[in-house]
């Protein structure tokens, strides 16, 4: 026959349900730091009670620190016996002092006799096995005021505490990871407004692009740009990170770019006043490849560098060859932010009817398999070859397609930009 259950355990059974209670009662972590100390000095009869986390690095920090007046105490770091919170953290073992000036492990301890401690109770916050942090409660005025009894009590306690504050914690990471991804999507949408809204419609000529994000934001970008003298400029740029330092460094380097071949009689000029300033702009190492052309749509010249980028390919529809024949447009110069002082030389070609030119970065031919085969330029130049007599859409279209079913629909590893120009 069960033995019925004695008062004293009835009432802390009660109590631990009631403080169970009022720790989940708030997600907000402050909150829930304030009430768990508040009820913890109520409970014991403490004079002062203090909560210290755990950071990922493994230091103690003040949490908070309330007297008995329920009133925040300044300067926590002086008020305590650091020697038995840190144990107590490291071992993972609650400590009772009935009076820690006769107490041979910690009297001699500086902090103890200058603050003139005496009662100490002191536990571990542990939630699943891991230690988060200490529950340190004293008295300064009567010794051998806390028992065994309460150590059990306040162990208790803090383990319904160790809860609380692992669900505040997740949950206000949660809240951070929701405000991130908002700012994220918000940066997403700008960088989107930054890309061209509209293709150049230029009477004989056909013009597509495509550009997506590895993640929420990008360091690809393309732009098509109108130079004074009505011919039109092209670019398709890729900096050397990636994510949101990438993002940023793309938006200025856009920036200067626009308004360096704006100010320029050439290409050369244009992209060299650039690579000065993004070189005074780069502090950490950051660059950007590039490819810049200007075109001339009614004779058809394309006049072009190519700072460090991956090389555009140029199919010429009336070679000698049956099939056409498919050029690459090799590197002119470095990439932009490594070398103010570099050289950069041009190009030039001639785009005749039924040629095409693909701008590309190398999150096309960098993407990658489930066995990690890169998806390759043999692969690309394949795809170019079925679809060259195809519209400028439809040809990047067909890229697209290929590089999905050979990732099989994963998300790419890298940015992904292209641009196609074609003489109709």
């Amino acid at each position: 026959m069960a033995q019925p259950t004695s008062p004293q355990t009835r009432n802390r059974l009660e109590l631990l349900y009631r403080l169970s209670q009022t720790f989940n009662s708030s997600l907000d972590l402050t909150e829930v730091l304030n009430l768990v100390m508040d009820e913890v000095i109520n409970v014991m009869h403490a004079e002062r009670g203090f909560v210290m986390l755990l950071d990922e690095h493994g230091n103690l920090s003040f949490a908070v620190a309330r007297g008995i007046d329920q009133v925040s105490i300044a300067e926590p770091q002086f008020q305590v016996s650091r020697s038995v919170i840190e144990q107590v953290a490291r071992e993972g073992q609650p400590m009772l002092v009935s009076d820690a000036m006769l107490d041979p492990r910690i009297s001699a301890r500086q902090s103890v006799n200058i603050l003139g401690l005496r009662a100490i109770l002191c536990v571990p916050l542990v939630f699943k096995g891991q230690t988060l942090g200490v529950i340190f409660v004293d008295s300064r005025v009567q010794a051998g005021i806390f028992t065994p009894l309460d150590l059990d009590l306040l162990t208790a306690i803090a383990s319904s505490a160790a809860v609380a504050l692992e669900n505040a914690r997740l949950y206000q990471l949660a809240v951070e990871k929701g405000r991130l991804e908002r700012e994220l999507q918000m940066a997403r949408q700008v960088q989107a407004s930054m890309m061209p809204q509209d293709t150049p419609h230029i009477p004989g000529w056909d013009f597509a692009a495509f550009w997506q994000p590895a993640r929420q934001v990008a360091g690809d970008y393309y732009d098509f740009i109108t130079f004074r003298d009505g011919q039109l400029g092209l670019v398709i740029a890729d900096v050397s990170d990636k994510g949101m330092p990438a993002a940023l460094f793309m938006a200025t380097a856009r920036s200067i770019i626009r308004t360096s071949l704006d100010r320029s009689s050439s290409v050369v000029e244009g992209i060299t006043q650039a690579n000065r300033l993004l070189c005074s702009e780069s502090s950490d190492g950051t660059f950007i490849t590039l490819f810049c052309a200007r075109l001339n749509s009614d004779t058809g010249d394309f006049t072009y560098i190519n700072a460090g980028h991956n090389p555009p390919i140029f199919y010429q529809s009336r070679s000698s060859a049956n099939m056409g024949n498919f050029v690459t447009l090799g590197r002119t110069g470095m990439a932009l932010g490594v070398d103010a002082d570099h050289t950069y030389k041009e190009q030039n070609l001639r785009v005749k009817p039924g040629d095409f030119i693909l701008f590309y970065t190398d999150g096309v031919t960098d993407t990658f398999d489930a066995q990690e085969e890169p998806y390759g330029n043999e692969r690309m130049m394949d795809v170019l070859q079925q679809v060259r007599s195809a519209n400028a859409t439809e040809i990047l279209s067909a890229i697209q397609n290929s590089i999905q079913s050979f990732s099989n629909m994963s998300m790419p590893f890298d940015d992904i930009t292209m641009m196609l120009i074609k003489r109709q």
